[in-house]
């Protein structure tokens, strides 16, 4: 596996050597000073470039870059819609193991190459065109204090669609009910212990992509409860784990509105549990 000096090296040279790209940035993780470096971390890098579209044509430029596993150009995938307003992404996993997510930048938006993200870098810039940048920091991804009104729609969502994952697991729909669970009842969970760890820590830290940190911030018992949120593929035990999510929602957010002088909607917590619990005693012909 190439050395990050190796990688940087590379990722230089390439842009020395082409006139075309005039500027070479980088930021996501390798920025980041609070994250620990491992051979999995991606290089994301931006181009700045004059003429794209010739970069877009040449389909073997980035062979230079060296033998690919996979990879993916989304502004030109029916899968994924453009959303990146002119730039365009090349996600390359190489032979060796090494990641780099290059973006070509037109140079018309150098300005706002980083999109206006703190993590980010110059490595670059021969024309010396760029703006400064203060020192990267994740101080946009910290856990934000949550107003009363978001709270509230957290706890309502999480209890709301509990009642769906009910539904699919009494008609033995499995995908329905695993669905539920696991695109909209468990983000509010995860949404939640993140606050109460933003409250613990005085809302100074980032808990990671989908709570990747949260295991370094909870305790040894609440992490273990989370854990048993995850089901084995058997109704039952889809039935255990929400009845874990709902036990450690309840008293995680009771936690974050005593902390924060919010209300927790406890009856409309009894209303639904009560509703799970009959749901899952309810009688496969049930007619009403």
């Amino acid at each position: 596996m190439r050395t990050e000096q190796e990688m940087m090296n590379l990722i230089l040279d390439v842009a020395v050597n082409d006139e075309r790209i005039r500027a070479v940035g980088m930021n996501g993780s390798r920025t980041n000073p609070n994250v620990p470096k491992d051979v999995f971390q991606d290089y994301d890098i931006v181009y700045i470039v004059h003429d794209l579209l010739s970069f877009i044509e040449d389909k073997q430029w980035i062979d230079r870059f060296g033998s690919r596993i996979i990879m993916q150009k989304p502004e030109e995938m029916k899968l994924i819609p453009p959303e990146l307003d002119g730039k365009f992404p090349y996600l390359m996993l190489f032979a060796d193991g090494n990641r780099i997510d290059l973006t070509l930048c037109p140079f018309e938006q150098k300005d706002n190459w980083n999109s206006d993200d703190k993590l980010a870098v110059v490595l670059l810039d021969k024309d010396n065109c760029l703006p400064r940048l203060p020192a990267p920091t994740d101080e946009d991804y910290w856990v934000k204090r949550p107003p009363a009104k978001l709270f509230a729609d957290c706890c309502n969502e999480f209890w709301w669609v509990s009642t769906y994952v009910a539904k699919g697991l009494w008609r033995q729909e499995m995908l329905y009910a695993q669905d539920h669970l696991n695109v909209a009842v468990r983000p509010m969970l995860i949404q939640m212990l993140e606050w109460q760890v933003g409250i613990r820590t005085d809302f100074s830290l980032s808990t990671g992509k989908s709570g990747k940190y949260l295991e370094k911030h909870l305790s040894r018992e609440s992490w273990h409860e989370l854990m048993s949120t995850f089901p084995d593929a058997t109704y039952e035990g889809v039935w255990r784990a929400l009845f874990a999510m709902g036990d450690l929602f309840r008293r995680t957010a009771q936690d974050v509105a005593n902390r924060l002088n919010y209300e927790y909607p406890l009856e409309d917590d009894q209303r639904v549990t009560a509703y799970l619990k009959h749901v899952r005693h309810l009688a496969p012909d049930a007619d009403q």
